[in-house]
Order: C-alpha cells, then sequence, then structure tokens
C-alpha cells in the first residue's frame, strides 16, 4: 500500500489537505526558510518543476493564477520530455551548489539536504536509456502508462467549475493520444535495447488497453466523467459530442497502436521476472534500491534484514494464534486459514463492498480520538474512503491514498481495491487503514498543506517512498501502541500479519532482482511466509517485477524511524515525548533517511537544552 500509485521524486506523492477557508495566496509564498538566498532559488526551483510538470500543478491544486494555462496541457511522457526532466535534475542540484552548505542551520540546512539528495538520485536515474524517472524500468505496464492512468487522473484531480475548466479537460483529452503514441516509441525504443517486460506483465497490460478499448467512445469514462460533472455544474455545452469525438478519433486510434506494439512485443518477451536480464540490470536495481529506500543498503543486506525480522514477528504471532486455539502448522499456514475463515469475509457483490468501505471509514473514526496521543500538531487531515475504480482495478496496487489538492479543492482519497473482497479480511482492514488514513500517510500529508506558513511548498513536490512509507508503517505501529487492538486479538493479529508482509516483501524483491528467482517462486513464498491470498500475492508480485525496489521502501523506512526513535529515547530519558519525536519526523515534510537522522540530532539537542 503506498502513497500515490506511483512514488516520483517530482510529484504530488507527499501532498498533503489543506482546509477550503485558506487562502490560496498562503501557496504562492515561501515557507520560513530564513537564508534569502536559498529561499529565492527555491522560490525559482518550484517555478520550474511546475511549468515542467502540469500534472503535478494540477494535483496539488496549484493549477491557477499564473499557473493557469497548466491546466490545459497534460506533462510529456515523451522521451524529449524524459531527457529534460534529467537535465532539470542536473541543473537544479548545480545551483544549489552555490548556495554555501556551511552557510545553512537548522530547517534550511534540511531542507538544502533534501532537495540536493532528491536531483543527485533522480540525475543518477538519467544514466539508463529506458524508463522512468520514479524507478520503474518500462513505459507502460500494468500499473504505469497513459492509459492506466491518466483517466482516472482527469476524472479525480482535473476539477470543473467552470466553463474554462471544461474547455480545459478537452484540451487534455486531445493530448492523451499524443501521450500514448509517445509512450509506445518510448516502449519501443526499450525493446531495441533488451528492456522488454516479462510475459505475464505484457498479458496483463495487453487485457487493460482492451478493456479500455472495448466501449463504444461515448460510454467511456473519458466522456462520461465530463458530462455528469458538467451537467451538476449547470455548464452548457456539447460535451458529450466533443469528448466522443476526441476518443474516437484521437485516444482510441492511439489505444489501437500501442496494443499491436505490446503484441508484437510477447513473442520476444521471457517469463524472466526480474531487472537482472537487461544488460545493465544490476547496476540498475542498485540504483532502483538507493531511489527508493535513499540509502546505500545493498540487496544482499536487504535480504537478510527481511529474513531476520520476518523470523521475529513469527514468534510474537505464533503465541497470538496458540492463544485463540489456533496450534498446527506454520504461521503462514494458520494465517492462510483466518484469510479463508468465513467469519471475517464480506461477500463479493456490490453491497459486500460497500460494507467494507463503511467498516474502513469506522476505522478512520476510531482512531481520531487517539492522536492527541501520537502528536501535538492538532491536523484535521480529513479523509475520503473509496473502492478503486473498477476499470484500473487489475492492475492497482490493493490499496493507496492520493493526496488533496493544497487549496482544499479536492479532498484526500484513501483507495482499497475491492475486485476481490477476499484478499481484505476483516482483520486486515483496520491496519491497512492506519497506514493509508491516519495516523499514516492522510495525516504526514496534512502537515504540508495545514501549515503553509511553516514549511516551503517544495516538500510537497518531493516524494520519498522511504520516508513516506515508512512513516506509514510506523503509524501502524502507533495504532497497536496507543492501544487500538487492546481487546482484539484478530486485529492485532492483522496489524502483525502487515509487518510480517513488509519484512517478505524485502526478500521476494532481492529474490526476484538479484537472486534471480521466478515469479511462482516469489508468489509461493510471499503467501506461504505472510498467509495472504495467491491472487494477493501475485498482484504483489507483479507489482514489485515493474517497480523493482519500491517494495523495499516501507520496512527500510520503519526500521530507520523506530531506530532514531529508540535513540532519542536513550538521550533523553524521562524527558523524551513520544510526541515530540512524531512531530519532529512529520515536520520535516519528507526527507530522506540518508537526512533524517541529522533531524533526529537535532530534536534531541534542542530537548536536552529546554
Amino acid at each position: 500500500m503506498h502513497a500515490s500509485r506511483r512514488q516520483i521524486l517530482l510529484s504530488a506523492a507527499a501532498a498533503g489537505l489543506v482546509s477550503a477557508a485558506a487562502p490560496l495566496r498562503a501557496l504562492a509564498a515561501a515557507g520560513p526558510v530564513d537564508d534569502p538566498r536559498l529561499s529565492a532559488l527555491l522560490d525559482a526551483f518550484v517555478d520550474e518543476i511546475l511549468r515542467e510538470s502540469p500534472q503535478t500543478a494540477t494535483g496539488l491544486g496549484l493549477d491557477k493564477g499564473k499557473y493557469a494555462g497548466l491546466k490545459r496541457q497534460l506533462s510529456d511522457r515523451s522521451a524529449e520530455g524524459r531527457r529534460r526532466e534529467i537535465a532539470l535534475y542536473k541543473s537544479l542540484g548545480q545551483r544549489l551548489r552555490g548556495v554555501p552548505r556551511a552557510s545553512l542551520k537548522g530547517r534550511d540546512l534540511t531542507l538544502y539536504d533534501t532537495v540536493l539528495y532528491a536531483m543527485d538520485v533522480g540525475a543518477e536515474g538519467g544514466r539508463f536509456a529506458y524508463g522512468q524517472d520514479f524507478g520503474n524500468p518500462y513505459v507502460v505496464s500494468q500499473q504505469d502508462g497513459s492509459v492506466a492512468n491518466t483517466p482516472e487522473f482527469l476524472n479525480s484531480q482535473h476539477l470543473i467549475a467552470t466553463g474554462d475548466d471544461a474547455e480545459a479537460y478537452l484540451a487534455r483529452l486531445e493530448q492523451l493520444g499524443p501521450a500514448i503514441d509517445a509512450e509506445t516509441a518510448r516502449m519501443n525504443d526499450a525493446a531495441g535495447r533488451g528492456v522488454i517486460p516479462p510475459t505475464f506483465i505484457l498479458a496483463t497490460t495487453l487485457k487493460q488497453l482492451q478493456d479500455a478499448r472495448a466501449p463504444e467512445p461515448g460510454a467511456t469514462r473519458l466522456v462520461g466523467s465530463l458530462v455528469e460533472r458538467t451537467k451538476a455544474k449547470g455548464i452548457a455545452g456539447d460535451w458529450q459530442g466533443r469528448a466522443t469525438a476526441l476518443v474516437a478519433q484521437k485516444v482510441y486510434p492511439a489505444i489501437d497502436r500501442q496494443i499491436a506494439a505490446v503484441k508484437a512485443l510477447q513473442p520476444r518477451s521471457t517469463n524472466d521476472a526480474g531487472v537482472w536480464k537487461f544488460k545493465d540490470g544490476a547496476d540498475y536495481y542498485r540504483w532502483a534500491l538507493k531511489y527508493n529506500t535513499t540509502t546505500d543498503l545493498t540487496p544482499a543486506e536487504i535480504h537478510e534484514i527481511g529474513l531476520r525480522q520476518g523470523r521475529e514477528i513469527d514468534a510474537i504471532m505464533d503465541g497470538i494464534l496458540k492463544a485463540q486455539g489456533l496450534t498446527q502448522g506454520t504461521v503462514g499456514e494458520r494465517m492462510s486459514a483466518l484469510t479463508k475463515d468465513p467469519r471475517f469475509l464480506y461477500p463479493n457483490t456490490d453491497e459486500g463492498k460497500r460494507q467494507v468501505v463503511a467498516y474502513i471509514q469506522g476505522k478512520v473514526d476510531e482512531i481520531r480520538p487517539l492522536l492527541p496521543k501520537l502528536s501535538k500538531l492538532d491536523l484535521k487531515a480529513p479523509v475520503e474512503v473509496r473502492p478503486v475504480p473498477k476499470e484500473i482495478e487489475a492492475g492497482a496496487a490493493l490499496g493507496y491514498m492520493n493526496f488533496a489538492a493544497l487549496d482544499g479543492s479536492r479532498p484526500a482519497i484513501y483507495y482499497v481495491n475491492l475486485s476481490d473482497t477476499a484478499n481484505w479480511p476483516r482483520y486486515t482492514l483496520a491496519s491497512l487503514t492506519m497506514h493509508e488514513a491516519l495516523p499514516g500517510h492522510a495525516w504526514q500529508g496534512a502537515y504540508l498543506a495545514e501549515r503553509h506558513d511553516q514549511i516551503h511548498t517544495i516538500s510537497s513536490l518531493m516524494g520519498f517512498g522511504a520516508f513516506a512509507e515508512g512513516w506509514a508503517l510506523y503509524a501502524e505501529q502507533l495504532a497497536d501502541e496507543a492501544g487500538l487492538y487492546k481487546d482484539d486479538p484478530f486485529g492485532r493479529l492483522g496489524y502483525l500479519q502487515a509487518i510480517r508482509f513488509r519484512c517478505a516483501r524485502l526478500v521476494v524483491d532481492t529474490g526476484l532482482q538479484e537472486k534471480r528467482w521466478t515469479r511462482e517462486k516469489a508468489i509461493q513464498e510471499l503467501a506461504g511466509a505472510t498467509g495472504r491470498s495467491v491472487g494477493a500475492a501475485t498482484s504483489e508480485v507483479d507489482r514489485y517485477c515493474a517497480s523493482p525496489g519500491q517494495a523495499c521502501a516501507y520496512k527500510v523506512g520503519h526500521n530507520e524511524i523506530v531506530r532514531l526513535r529508540e535513540k532519542a529515547k536513550a538521550a533523553l530519558g524521562p524527558r523524551f515525548d513520544l510526541r515530540d519525536y512524531n512531530d519532529a519526523v512529520v515536520t520535516t515534510g519528507g526527507t530522506p533517511l540518508a537526512v533524517l537522522e541529522t533531524v533526529v540530532d537535532r530534536y534531541i539537542a534542542g530537548a536536552k537544552a529546554a
């Protein structure tokens, strides 16, 4: 489960929620950066990043005022667009180095180190002549590409309140066909370099493309979203006819060309699951791990961490299972039996899916009164729970968060994949909700929006998977420590299973990419270790194949946040306050793990001096 459907450096991945009453002018101003040279430079960086990534501007609700023209543009998905991205990373890093680091202190220093790390690791990815800047080697897969992502972006993030907004929607819809063609060209270029998705990834991708192409143009969500929302706002115009013509004349022909290109790749693909099969696959994976974990841990080190911590969690789960009378078989086998236990399953029907969403919302409400034990920030952090749209659920993650617009115009949306309710026994849903919503992603993201007077806008443009996912996994632990499961042993098993799952991810991701495991072995290992269904394990393993290293961000980040908490406890003794520690982490706005320890060291020094 993750903060957004993609983890990228220049993105809305870390964006939070601001109250609707907050003035938009606060978004244009820099946060508290003491050094005037650094402040001016970061202001310029924000401008350049937004103009290079119009969809990020929309995702943050910043496509207004001087950025209003960006609402009519899609981000450039061409090879030239990729070259500009890499050039931007290099340029921003070079200019930032022009500010003497020794002249900075406190939060300025943290921000400087954070932005520089992001630019350097992004630029480093440019040495690979394929893939995307957020660590995915395939431009088109079951989870990446314009067909998979743009319809939902237009539906949930491109807001329509006026006729101009609707015209901007059509302008973007007209660009969707060329964007698809640009990705098809990049996919074919990568194939010429030997970078072809595995056969099973191509099969899922092809099905998604064909499913997207199946309806009559006028019956697509691309058309329906515009028609429904203009009607709701009373905006007159032939939106149905104009949008239908664009889908029929521009979008569908491009999807047809991409379908043909994917079919042409199938005879050249293999079932080899990992990037080790690429000429420079070992180097790529090491970069992907650095990108995703923001550490220099090796594949072998990460693999061993996963094995060791998995054994530790198994021992705890074994005790709880025995106390519930479940004594036969391995921990994984007993959890697998629980996964199928009718006591915990929802019907795989529309009504059953509504029940899942209602239960999740109830868990969001249940944790709120406990938040003052965990933080002094007093954030509002409202959350809306939705099922993953049916048209993308086959390739989507099992759960993810799309953060709200910074101007309050669109809420934070917590998506749960309900393609099969058997993937979500009731006892698993509380921990998922702590991760995605409160005190996890939605809480950490809300700080960025609700405290704009305290942090520079550039912090909303950077997403560090190890920080964001590490915090969200730590949030699951905080809920347990706060007593959420004191009378719910099965809920606590669900929480521990989720932690165990992240340990297994370290093993499986490195197994696929470094140890050359087959897809089948990876599925068997993941399902066997965690007790999760084979269907859920298959979806996860396929995701690791398309996003090598991303699955390692969670536990590596969690481990570091917990390690630093223990360091602070040891240093401060009775002066340690859990709320202050948590707030010191959250108020960074998101930072590489390589930088986080310096933040905690300053927190410790400040607490000692107080």
